[in-house]
């Protein structure tokens, strides 16, 4: 076990700050300790959550496609634009989804009633029941990645993310604006 640093053995991170401590006592290095954890965090979680959709035959955007036409509700059918929109993907990859997941017959598309130029994707009933199924398995694997911390250390963590979200996407002008 290697050094303790605030309680917990020191971490990939702790070791890299402690480095550049010694390289460059002139640069703080702080924020590395916040961003540095998030990055590695970030990448963890993301091969966890993964594992499930791999389970289920589909890529994390595939996932994500199907999971905004179930969230659309009865008759589960999106322009390809509004999906784009809810996943946070570029049309041309959210194309290459749609083919995909055609292929597997698990998403139909349709000229729009509305515009003949326009197309709609839809769930299949086998689509359907793939995500439905999916995604309670995603949130059994979400409940026990999150069940690493406290009730209260989520809550708190939880609070502190939606705030530094908010203010990243919707920065303040500063004084001088």
């Amino acid at each position: 076990m290697g050094c303790m640093e605030h309680g917990e053995p020191m971490d990939h991170v702790a070791r890299i700050q402690a480095d550049w401590r010694r390289e460059r006592p002139d640069v703080d290095t702080t924020p590395q300790g916040v961003i540095g954890r998030l990055h590695r965090l970030a990448d963890r979680l993301t091969e966890e959550l993964r594992l499930v959709y791999g389970h289920y035959g589909l890529s994390e955007g595939e996932f994500d496609v199907l999971c905004a036409l179930r969230r659309a509700g009865d008759p589960y059918e999106r322009a390809p634009g509004e999906l784009a929109a809810h996943t946070m993907v570029t049309t041309g990859a959210m194309t290459k989804r749609i083919d995909r997941l055609e292929r597997a017959g698990l998403v139909t598309r349709r000229r729009s009633d509305d515009d003949q130029r326009g197309r709609i994707v839809a769930l299949t009933k086998p689509g359907r029941e793939l995500i439905d199924r999916a995604f309670t398995d995603h949130m059994r694997n979400e409940r026990h990645l999150l069940d690493l911390l406290t009730p209260t250390e989520a809550e708190s963590l939880e609070t502190l993310l939606t705030t530094w979200l908010s203010r990243m996407e919707h920065p303040r002008p500063s004084r001088s604006e």
